[in-house]
């Protein structure tokens, strides 16, 4: 997989550079934004890491998770999410004409990885949080259709997507999402939780709707990543208003224990990391350091190949996929 398949370099690029744009109408009054302790360990010991689009990040001292600080308020990004040009344009223009490339090379394998996980079980109760399209349960449904399905969607053009699709849908947050007594065996997220404006809210709301002994797997984005690391401020995946937060192996672990969960897996399967680097090197002039220019100019396929599984497989890949439980309480 590379990544000019599953996002074109020039369409991502025209939609950062609409998004610049939409957090000058959206996010102009800072006064309103607050500050924060680290949201994975929350120690005041941060520093300034850097800026971007007029937001400030911060990097914990402990623990290294960078984060934006100060916050901007959660109304103002619903309303950016729901209302802003580059959201129709993500929607229209990026994601929709690689769809179904998306749903074959991150979709379905992502579904194959989650029924090996659970096995074959019938009436296991499973919810798709920021289910989006629906692809995920889509895929899920062909190899294990006697689970109950459920896309937890705030969007009402999504959540129609969804339905259309077959699926019960809850449309809301996630945090607003009252219905305690509904229990679910398995909850899924994915490239959602580095957008939350508050991530420790959000897992204790999973943790409470999980039954005792269920699992909650998700992705993020992980800011010990070898592209993030390389590139840093001048990373793609550095853009906000829409990634808040930049959690680690390490740090991940930190907020999920101190809320209960068991951690099952903690790992970074990525396949895009050298891919990243050397497509900004080549069409973009990005400088990535002469090592990696050289391994670029000299470098053979095998050893790229060789590079990229030594990033993923020591957890240094800017995919992170993490795997708990909540425990049994007896």
């Amino acid at each position: 997989m590379e990544e000019d398949e599953i996002r074109k370099r020039e369409v991502f690029n025209k939609y950062l550079e609409l998004s610049a744009k939409d957090v000058k109408e959206f996010f102009n009054d800072h006064s309103k934004f607050e500050f924060i302790k680290c949201p994975a360990c929350n120690s005041g010991d941060i520093k300034k890491a850097f800026s971007k689009n007029s937001f400030f990040y911060d990097e914990c001292e402990k623990c290294n998770t960078v984060f934006v600080n100060p916050r901007p308020p959660l109304k103002s990004l619903n309303k950016f999410y729901s209302d802003s040009p580059s959201t129709t344009f993500w929607i229209n223009e990026f994601f929709l004409p690689v769809a179904e490339i998306r749903r074959e090379k991150i979709f379905k394998p992502r579904a194959e990885f989650i029924s090996d996980f659970i096995g074959f079980k019938e009436n296991l109760l499973i919810g798709d949080v920021g289910a989006g399209f629906g692809l995920f349960l889509e895929e899920f449904r062909k190899l294990n259709s006697k689970c109950k399905l459920t896309a937890i969607e705030p969007s009402v053009e999504m959540a129609e997507i969804c339905k259309s699709k077959g699926l019960d849908v809850i449309n809301t947050l996630l945090e607003q999402f009252d219905f305690i007594e509904r229990k679910f065996d398995l909850l899924t997220s994915f490239e959602l939780f580095e957008h939350l404006h508050n991530p420790e809210g959000f897992l204790r709301k999973i943790y409470d709707l999980l039954n005792n002994g269920g699992f909650f797997i998700f992705t993020t984005l992980n800011g010990l990543g070898f592209d993030i690391q390389l590139l840093w401020e001048k990373s793609k995946s550095i853009s906000p208003p829409h990634h808040l937060n930049f959690f680690n192996p390490w740090s991940i672990k930190i907020l999920l224990q101190r809320i209960g969960f068991q951690i099952v897996e903690i790992s970074t399967p990525g396949k895009l990391d050298w891919n990243i680097i050397e497509g900004g090197l080549k069409n973009e002039n990005i400088f990535p350091g002469r090592f990696f220019n050289t391994v670029s100019k000299y470098g053979s396929k095998e050893a790229k190949t060789d590079l990229q599984k030594w990033i993923a497989d020591n957890n240094f890949s800017s995919h992170m996929r993490v795997v708990v439980k909540k425990n049994i309480r007896s």
